[in-house]
């Protein structure tokens, strides 16, 4: 004999399956927020998920969704041609992905002039994050120094736009490769005289630093090559070679 159960059911009454998150479980404490604030709140008018209206003051819009997504933003920027007050509200996780997540699309709303709401479902705890508002960019010029201070140092376009992070050559592993070019001809050498071969100021700082494992003291103020930074010399040859000939002609 044969016996078809349910396997959703059997999985959330065991605790195993959590039954999915519906944007109407959203609704009711949104709803409880904005009617204690004097609206009067009513769902799904034409293509709105929720329109709260006081008095003669714009319409606010809130559109819901059970996580963040680009349609999800794509229906809020929608909605602005109807009314500035537009939010987006979806549940509140947990864990660390999930709060760099609402760090991110905070930053994400205020630059669209979006608000932002999260409700923690266990409890129905509301949480405005943002209000609508017009975006004012805050220039960081610390931030825009050390940029241009990159773009100065960097020697030629080494890397290709919209590569990984990892392995990029910046300035600094230039430098480093400049030293390395040092070493590898002169064999172990003071920093003072690495820093004039290599025109690196900071050579001492950098080998002493030691960030990529290619340097070694071998006595103080002196550096060699360790092993890593022998096979950095086959692995960086023509970086190394692009270097020589700048340095050659400058």
């Amino acid at each position: 004999m044969y016996w078809f159960v349910d396997v959703s059911v059997v999985g959330i009454l065991a605790g195993m399956i959590t039954p999915p998150v519906r944007e109407t479980a959203l609704y009711a404490p949104i709803r409880l927020l904005l009617e204690g604030q004097g609206y009067e709140v009513k769902s799904e008018i034409a293509e709105a998920d929720i329109v709260a209206c006081r008095n003669d003051e714009n319409p606010v819009i809130v559109e819901l969704k059970t996580s963040f997504s680009l349609s999800l933003f794509h229906q809020a920027i929608a909605r602005q041609g109807l009314t500035d007050l537009v939010y987006i509200a979806v549940p509140h996780g947990n864990g660390r992905a999930f709060a760099k997540s609402l760090k991110n699309n905070t930053a994400m709303c205020r630059r669209l002039g979006l608000g932002l709401i999260t409700v923690r479902l266990k409890d129905g705890t509301v949480v405005v994050h943002a209000d609508p508002a017009k975006y004012q960019p805050r220039k960081s010029k610390g931030k825009q120094a050390r940029l241009l201070k990159e773009f100065a140092k960097r020697v030629g376009d080494p890397n290709e736009g919209g590569s990984t992070r990892r392995g990029l050559m910046t300035a600094y592993r230039q430098d480093a490769l400049r030293c390395l070019r040092v070493l590898h001809e002169h064999g172990p050498t003071k920093a003072k005289e690495v820093a004039q071969a290599s025109r690196v100021e900071k050579a001492r700082r950098l080998m002493a630093d030691d960030h990529y494992g290619w340097f070694e003291r071998v006595q103080t103020g002196t550096y060699a090559l360790s092993p890593k930074g022998e096979q950095a010399v086959i692995a960086y040859a023509q970086e190394l070679d692009k270097l020589a000939k700048t340095a050659t002609s400058g």
